[in-house]
């Protein structure tokens, strides 16, 4: 298993560069009018450097006065020093921008996902248990509703109800009008009360693919050979659902999982962008559209990442829950 985490690292890291050089290919084939424009815009700011210092400052910082290969090299060595420049757009350094918004979107995330996890794996086991019945009728109705529900309409519904209709909560914002006065622990209700409609929508639309992927694989492993051998026993039915046929359905539902771990720092664009969430993915979207490109090479990279860290740790998890899975 070392020998194989060892393996599966260093590919990635091959991987990873093969990846960023396409980002920052991609970055380069942007006209050089586009930096003109930046140049043109950012001079015509108060107190700010003049047309052409911006426009010697970017290409140097885009990598136009250097090759393809030259300026990848050169941001890359920058990049390992997690030194990925200032945010043309924030006007700090990017990864002080990030920190500051990174961990709102993740809380609101892994809270979604415990939410989304002990609920939709349950209904899926009761629907697979119940196959045709009112359970698994209710339950099918309910993952088919969330699946096919748009984030936009969801939330917008939800802000309807609950924030114009009965003033529960507020439209947008992650904090109060009031909250400056309050103590910590009523700062941190403050926020969490703010949290609510994100977080539900976030798991609405989230627990249907994972209820029916649960349901789908339980009744697979149900039929098989050995449950039916492990009742004819006498076994407890309680024992060979959840011990001998749910072990055996983690292990789809590990590669679920782990593919979403990439999710809890992605951000949720659409979800963060209607309830005025200063999270990273309504930040990034912000950064992009304004031409960030230091701040966008950032998030693009730190997505690979994590896309390859939740690969890894999804295969090493197989071994974990299904003893007969061995990397020779």
């Amino acid at each position: 298993m070392r020998k194989y985490i060892i393996k599966r690292l260093l590919l990635s890291v091959l991987i990873l560069v093969l990846v960023t050089f396409l980002i920052y290919g991609l970055m380069r084939l942007l006209p050089t009018s586009y930096i003109e424009a930046i140049a043109r815009q950012k001079s015509q700011q108060p107190g700010s450097r003049s047309y052409e210092e911006w426009m010697e400052l970017l290409t140097v910082s885009y990598g136009f006065d250097k090759g393809i290969v030259e300026g990848y090299l050169r941001w890359a060595k920058e990049a390992i020093r997690l030194n990925f420049g200032d945010s043309w757009f924030y006007t700090v350094p990017v990864t002080e921008k990030f920190h500051s918004v990174i961990w709102t979107s993740f809380t609101m995330s892994a809270i979604s996902m415990f939410f989304e996890i002990i609920i939709a794996i349950p209904l899926g086991i009761i629907a697979a248990t119940h196959q045709y019945q009112r359970a698994d009728n209710i339950i099918s109705v309910i993952a088919i509703a969330g699946i096919s529900l748009p984030t936009f309409f969801f939330a917008s519904l939800l802000k309807l109800v609950f924030s114009v209709k009965l003033g529960w909560f507020d439209l947008y914002g992650m904090i109060g009008r009031n909250y400056e006065q309050l103590s910590t622990f009523g700062k941190f209700l403050d926020k969490a009360h703010h949290m609510v409609l994100p977080i539900v929508t976030l798991v609405v639309i989230s627990i249907g693919s994972l209820m029916r992927y649960t349901r789908t694989n339980m009744l697979e492993v149900l039929n098989a050979d050995y449950i039916r051998t492990a009742r004819a026993k006498g076994l407890d039915e309680h024992k060979v659902i959840y011990h001998h046929a749910f072990r055996n359905t983690l292990i789809p539902l590990v590669t679920i999982i782990g593919g979403s771990l990439p999710g809890l720092f992605s951000g949720a664009q659409i979800t963060e962008t209607l309830y005025g969430i200063q999270g990273i993915g309504l930040t990034s979207f912000n950064a992009m559209v304004a031409g960030d490109i230091p701040f966008s090479m950032f998030y693009l990279t730190f997505m690979a990442v994590l896309t390859l860290l939740g690969n890894l740790i999804a295969d090493v998890l197989y071994a974990v829950v299904d003893p007969r899975v061995r990397i020779s």
